[in-house]
């Protein structure tokens, strides 16, 4: 048996930094998985964590969901890619649109980086205009548009951007504070942004909420001055609610972008709007988007069976369930101590050394180094948050009574060896 650490070493050899997502590089080596089940992780070395990281965000039907491996094997015994389209696309299309509101009409991507920059592209070429409108910390997915004072692993590593991006792509990004009705006015006024891109809940900072009506008075804004507003569901869509942050906080979007939970493990994205706003997508209209495994029918089958688990009853009430638990316990544990806890249905955070917070000015001020220490305590006794402050974490259907106590003990455990 080979250990976390010789792996690391070797794979340090071969895999830029050691990993192939920067967001995985644990310090001082991150552990390897070699297999995992329902909220359970198992590393190489035999050891088993509860995962409240689940992949940064889709696995909220658990690992190695038995009803979503039959799905894909189904599909495996017809074929993996036909480079035509297939029925099952038209029936996933569909469904998006009687669940998702304000979708009429979809294209399928595999990534979120992918349906988010396509989002701002349509924006643009619909509007005619450059400039786009993004949230201090809000993470879009890699690419240049929206690399600019980003969130996920970016703030993590302390990177300001990403090197290679050109200046034009940083003229055309306006980064402003969320919760910050005022900031946002003030930068759209002059009528030449094309789109507002904004996660509803700012989950690539830990899990900021909006204050109430915020929401709201971006989405007057935006029409006010004929900007198109995007609407970044890839982490709450399908997650707080089964038609995502839209239908929870009422405000819906122009554009929306999906991804993560609706693949069920599987590299499967989209975004949508009204038939108005989709047509102008290729090759309807001249708005580009292509992509050789755009609606891969293995992903689809995931997807569609990933649809049918969601809209069961019990699936929404008892994540809801859970979530109210597990932070519960957790204020609980921690109502005394200088930690601000946010969270909705299936994702939470908590934020050491402050009292509140807003945006990400106040995410910044986290004491890192206790979450380090806290994160460390807790991979020792088998509970495996996402390894920074500025990431959320996350339920599955998985995570029941049983598992959410068993980790508030381990939590409790951890807390009273840090403050030692």
């Amino acid at each position: 048996m080979r250990t976390n650490k010789e792996l690391f070493e070797e794979s340090k050899k071969y895999l830029c930094g050691g990993v192939n997502s920067p967001v995985r590089a644990i310090k001082p080596y991150p552990f390897f998985t070699e297999r995992a089940k329902g909220a359970m992780l198992l590393d190489v070395e035999g050891k088993s964590y509860i995962d409240y990281c689940l992949c940064y965000g889709p696995m909220m039907l658990g690992h190695k969901n038995p009803e979503i491996i039959d799905s894909v094997k189904h599909q495996l015994e017809k074929g993996t890619l036909f480079g035509t389209p297939t029925e099952n696309e038209i029936i996933f299309a569909k469904r998006l649109s009687q669940v998702i509101p304000n979708v009429e009409k979809i294209r399928c991507v595999s990534t979120g980086t992918e349906a988010t920059m396509s989002a701002v592209r349509l924006a643009r070429g619909i509007t005619g205009r450059q400039k786009i409108v993004k949230f201090d910390g809000g993470f879009h997915g890699a690419h240049d548009t929206v690399l600019v004072k980003a969130g996920s692993g970016v703030v993590t590593t302390t990177i300001p951007g990403s090197k290679g991006i050109p200046e034009v792509s940083i003229k055309n990004t306006v980064s402003i504070n969320f919760n910050d009705i005022e900031a946002l006015s003030s930068v759209i006024e002059k009528r030449d942004v094309a789109g507002i891109i904004i996660e509803p809940i700012m989950a690539n900072i830990g899990c900021i909420l909006p204050e109430k009506g915020y929401l709201k008075e971006v989405k007057r804004i935006a029409k006010q001055n004929e900007t198109l507003l995007i609407m970044d569901e890839v982490i709450t869509g399908f997650r707080v609610s089964l038609g995502g942050a839209q239908e929870y906080f009422k405000v819906n979007g122009d554009i929306i972008t999906m991804g993560k939970i609706i693949g069920g493990g599987f590299p499967l994205a989209a975004f949508g709007g009204k038939r108005k706003i989709m047509n102008e997508i290729s090759p309807e209209g001249q708005v580009y988007n292509a992509g050789t495994f755009n609606g891969n029918p293995v992903s689809i089958a995931a997807g569609l069976k990933t649809l049918d688990i969601l809209e069961r009853k019990d699936t929404y009430s008892g994540i809801k369930k859970m979530t109210e638990k597990i932070m519960d316990g957790i204020y609980d544990m921690t109502s005394k101590l200088k930690i601000a806890l946010y969270g909705a249905p299936g994702m939470f955070c908590l934020y050491f050394g402050v009292d509140e917070v807003k945006n990400y000015d106040d995410a910044k001020k986290s004491n890192t180094e206790m979450f380090k220490r806290f994160h460390k305590e807790l991979m020792k006794r088998g509970v495996f948050l996402p390894p920074s402050q500025f990431e959320c974490n996350f339920l599955s259907i998985y995570h029941d009574e049983q598992v959410i106590d068993k980790t508030l003990d381990i939590m409790t455990s951890a807390l009273n060896s840090i403050k030692r």
